[in-house]
């Protein structure tokens, strides 16, 4: 879960908060490479600093511990939260540093377009094949070596007409 800047401010010191504000928007997004690698570098060490007191502080508290000053240890839930504004700083570092490979590795938004443009034209002729052997000229006629039955005109009307009487006789 976020936690508000404020409380933020009021948990971490000078050089801790500096290295936490320059993991937020819109920063990050200005932050070269080398920088961003620079802050995810400090902002593990904040956190892994806080990590093993806040460690050693609960080592002290239940007794497996000597103490390491003259007080006693103190409640270790402020060191949790510094880790935890660290880790979340780090996670958006983490981000940024994903998404600047992943644009070097892909290249501009145009560059994406001109590559995907010249892909959808080689691809042309794989969507929609040749026709295969066709005849040159359109089709020619083939010649049947079977003769034509020839039906005389006046025969046909007469089948016609005889289909109609029977079916006359049916209907009666």
């Amino acid at each position: 879960m976020s936690r508000p800047i404020a409380d933020e401010r009021r948990i971490l010191t000078g050089a801790e908060l500096s290295a936490v504000e320059r993991s937020r928007y819109p920063v990050i997004c200005q932050l070269e490479r080398g920088e961003l690698v620079e802050v995810a570098r400090s902002l593990r060490n904040f956190r892994d600093k806080a990590r093993d007191l806040g460690r050693s502080r609960r080592r002290e508290a239940r007794g497996k511990a000597e103490p390491r000053g003259a007080t006693p240890a103190r409640d270790p839930s402020g060191l949790t939260e510094k880790k935890q504004v660290f880790a979340s700083a780090l996670k958006r570092v983490n981000r940024q540093l994903t998404r600047q490979e992943d644009a070097d590795r892909r290249g501009s938004q145009g560059e994406i377009a001109r590559r995907a443009l010249e892909m959808k034209r080689a691809n042309r002729m794989r969507h929609h094949p040749g026709a295969g052997r066709t005849a040159a000229h359109g089709m020619r006629p083939v010649e049947s070596g079977a003769g034509t039955a020839t039906v005389d005109p006046r025969q046909v009307g007469s089948v016609s007409q005889q289909n109609k009487n029977f079916q006359a006789q049916n209907d009666r």
